[in-house]
């Protein structure tokens, strides 16, 4: 089990057994840094994932507490969502299903604080120490595209895709298949697809755009 997955599973298991009541506050982000010896980032992503879930709350300057509604957020929770129900094939056949088709949109609407947005993407994640933490930025950056669109419904369903991104089975998938040699592949088309989307070239980003994703089914899945 990766440390996102571990931090996530110890605060719902809190949660669950109510050592962890509606109110209490939980440990910061530097506690759970260290407790769990990850990155500040990675735990924000944890905890924005609880807080979509509405199991805690946020507030400027006083911490993250746990919501009065936990109890019926963890039975939602048990009952299952679409992320959790979706397998590697069944998320990377829906990605290239849709990646490719919202080029379009992301070419004629995307601003430059998008692309500037989509470069950080790229810097982090060539930057990052772990693989865990090149994934997160890895699925920020197809977020982020996503995102250019300019369109509610697009960000939706793409967030929704980076929930399933969140499961265990492909993370267990992305570890096994990522040597460094294929992290440095994703790495310059990456660099690739942003530049043909800053040039408004959407002939070359939906090839790029569908090229990584074949590369990436095929190195993940065998197919």
């Amino acid at each position: 089990m990766d440390s996102a997955a571990q931090l996530r599973e110890t605060i719902v298991k809190n949660l669950k057994s109510g050592t962890w009541r509606a109110g209490h506050r939980i440990p910061t982000e530097r506690e759970l840094c260290d407790q769990f010896g990850i990155g500040r980032s990675t735990v924000r992503r944890v905890l924005a994932q609880l807080k979509d879930a509405q199991l805690i709350t946020q507030t400027v300057g006083s911490g993250t507490y746990v919501t009065d509604g936990v109890n019926s957020a963890l039975t939602r929770m048990a009952k299952g969502g679409p992320a959790q129900a979706t397998s590697p094939a069944e998320l990377m056949e829906a990605r290239l299903a849709l990646e490719p088709s919202i080029v379009e949109m992301v070419i004629r609407n995307a601003t430059s604080a998008d692309f500037e947005r989509m470069e950080a993407c790229c810097d982090k994640a060539e930057a990052a120490a772990s693989l865990e933490e090149f994934e997160h930025w890895d699925g920020m950056l197809h977020e982020v595209i996503a995102e250019a669109a300019h369109n509610t419904f697009v960000t939706n369903v793409f967030r929704l895709m980076s929930e399933a991104r969140e499961q265990g089975e492909w993370g267990m998938l992305k570890r096994k298949s990522v040597t460094p040699e294929r992290r440095a592949e994703y790495q310059r088309e990456h660099r690739e697809l942003v530049a043909a989307f800053q040039d408004r070239d959407l002939a070359t980003a939906t090839a790029r755009t569908r090229d990584h994703l074949l590369r990436v089914r095929r190195n993940l899945l065998g197919i």
